[in-house]
C-alpha cells in the first residue's frame, strides 16, 4: 500500500493516487528544496556562489528534515519557507549557510515550488488523459453504429449512437489535454518587491541571465517578469484544471445517467459494492469524478478570486491559493485515474439501447415523419395526421407504424423504413469518423 497522508480519510477519490504523491507534504518541501537547490546552482553558474555551496544545498532532501515542524512553525512568519530557510542553512553548515536563499525572498521559493507541483502532477494526468482518450476512441469505433435513444431534457428526442456519445467525451478528453499542455509554468524569481535589487547587491550583474539560468535549471519557463501579483499563471492552471474536471465530469454524468437500473444501457467493468444491499455493484469510478467536478469550479473561483492582489506583494492573496491548488490538482488527478479506469472497463449494453428505441412505440422518429410526409400531405395536415397517430399509438399501446398502416394516405409509402429508428442518425457515423481523425 502507499503511503496515506493524514487527511484522506475522507477523500477516497484521490487518496493513495499519483495525484495525492505528487502533492503531498513530502513532495512540496520536496518542491521547495528543489527551488533553493536551483537558486544556489544558478548564482554559482553565474560566479557569486561557490560550486560547493550548490551542491551542499542540493544535497539536502525533504527526507533530511521534519515536515510536521515546519508546518508549525510557519504559522509564526505564515508560510514554510522561512523556517525551511532557517533548517536548510543549519544543514548545510556555517560555511554554506550564507548562500542558502542568497537574495530571494519567500514567495519566489513558494511560488516556484507550486509551479514545480503542478508540472509533475500534470504529466501524471495528461498521461491518464491520452490513455482515456484511446479507450474512448476504441468504444466509439466499436459502436459507432450502435444505436440509442437520444435524450433531451430528461425525454427521448430523436435517435443518436454510442459511438457518436463517446466520441464526444473523447472530444472533451482531448480538449482538456490541449489546455492542460498549453498552460505556461514559469519560475519565479524576483526579490524582496520583484526588482532583483538584492541580486544585484550580492554580484549578480545580469539579473536576467540569473532568472533564466534558475528556470533551465528548474524546468520551468522563463518569466519575463516577476509575478508576485500578476497571477496569471495560476488563473490559467486553475482554469485548465477545472475544465478537465468538468469534461471528464460530462462522461460520468451520462454513465450515471445510463447505468441506472431501469435504463441499464452501460455498466462499470468494476462496480463498488453498499454497506447493507449486497446486490449493489455501484458505478464508483463515475461517482468520484461527478464528485471531483463539483468541487473544482469553487477552488477555481478561489484562485481567480486572489489575482486582485495589492502592492508589489500582497497580504493574504498569495497565501489563499495554496490549499485550493493542492486540492484542485488531486482532484483532477484523481479523476483523470478515473476516467482511464471508467473507459477501459466500460460494458455497452447494445441490446438494451435498441430495446428503449421502441418505448416510445416509434414516436422517436416523429420529426423524420413530418419532414417526410410534408410534401405528400402538405404541412398542415401531415402535423393533423401525425398527432392523432401519435394519440393513438400512446393511448392504445400500439407501434406508431401499425397506427400509420391504417390511413389510406399512406398507403404507397415505405412505413416500415420510415418508423425504423435504426434508419434515422442522420451523420452519426461519419461525425464519429470525423472527430476520432484528430489526435
Amino acid at each position: 500500500m502507499p503511503p496515506v497522508d493524514s487527511d484522506g480519510l475522507l477523500a477516497p477519490g484521490w487518496v493513495g493516487s499519483p495525484a495525492s504523491a505528487a502533492t503531498s507534504d513530502g513532495a512540496f518541501l520536496q518542491a521547495l528544496l528543489d527551488a533553493e537547490a536551483a537558486l544556489t546552482r544558478a548564482q554559482a553558474e553565474l560566479g557569486p556562489v561557490p560550486a560547493e555551496a550548490a551542491a551542499a544545498v542540493a544535497a539536502v532532501s525533504a527526507a533530511d528534515l521534519d515536515a510536521g515542524a515546519i508546518a508549525l512553525l510557519a504559522r509564526d512568519g505564515g508560510n514554510p519557507v522561512i523556517p525551511l530557510v532557517a533548517r536548510l542553512t543549519a544543514a548545510v553548515g556555517e560555511e554554506y549557510g550564507p548562500y542558502v536563499h542568497r537574495g530571494a525572498t519567500s514567495q519566489d521559493i513558494m511560488d516556484t515550488a507550486m509551479m514545480l507541483v503542478a508540472r509533475r502532477t500534470l504529466d501524471k494526468i495528461v498521461e491518464d488523459l491520452e490513455h482515456t482518450a484511446r479507450e474512448l476512441a476504441r468504444l466509439a469505433a466499436d459502436h459507432r453504429d450502435t444505436v440509442m435513444p437520444g435524450r433531451t431534457l430528461t425525454q427521448h428526442a430523436v435517435p443518436t449512437t454510442f459511438g457518436l456519445k463517446a466520441a464526444g467525451w473523447r472530444s472533451l478528453v482531448l480538449d482538456a489535454r490541449d489546455r492542460l499542455t498549453a498552460v505556461r509554468l514559469p519560475a519565479q524569481l524576483g526579490g524582496a518587491a520583484g526588482t532583483l535589487a538584492a541580486f544585484t547587491a550580492f554580484g549578480t550583474e545580469h539579473t536576467q541571465a540569473l532568472v533564466a539560468a534558475y528556470a533551465r535549471e528548474l524546468g520551468l519557463a522563463e518569466p519575463a517578469l516577476p509575478w508576485h501579483t500578476l497571477r496569471t499563471p495560476i488563473a490559467d492552471l486553475a482554469g485548465a484544471l477545472a475544465f478537465t474536471a468538468g469534461a471528464l465530469g460530462k462522461m460520468a454524468a451520462d454513465v450515471l445517467t445510463l447505468s441506472r437500473t431501469e435504463i441499464a444501457e452501460v455498466a462499470e467493468g468494476a462496480g463498488g459494492g453498499s454497506s447493507a444491499m449486497p446486490h449493489k455493484a455501484n458505478p464508483v469510478a463515475a461517482t468520484m469524478i461527478a464528485a471531483s467536478a463539483r468541487r473544482a469550479p469553487g477552488l477555481a473561483a478561489t484562485l481567480y478570486g486572489s489575482m486582485a492582489a495589492e502592492d508589489e506583494r500582497p497580504a493574504g492573496a498569495w497565501h489563499a491559493e495554496w490549499e485550493p491548488l493542492r486540492d484542485l490538482l488531486r482532484l483532477v488527478g484523481s479523476a483523470a485515474g478515473s476516467a482511464f479506469e471508467l473507459a477501459a472497463g466500460l460494458r455497452v449494453n447494445a441490446h438494451s439501447m435498441r430495446e428503449h428505441l421502441g418505448l416510445t412505440h416509434g414516436l422517436i422518429v416523429s420529426e423524420r415523419l413530418a419532414v417526410e410526409l410534408a410534401p405528400v400531405l402538405g404541412r398542415a395536415r401531415a402535423k393533423e395526421l401525425l398527432s392523432r397517430a401519435a394519440r393513438r399509438a400512446v393511448t392504445e399501446g400500439r407501434p406508431l407504424v401499425n397506427v400509420l398502416d391504417e390511413e389510406p394516405d399512406l398507403k404507397d409509402l415505405d412505413l416500415a423504413d420510415l418508423t425504423d429508428p435504426t434508419r434515422y442518425t442522420g451523420s452519426a457515423g461519419a461525425l464519429t469518423d470525423r472527430a476520432l481523425e484528430r489526435r
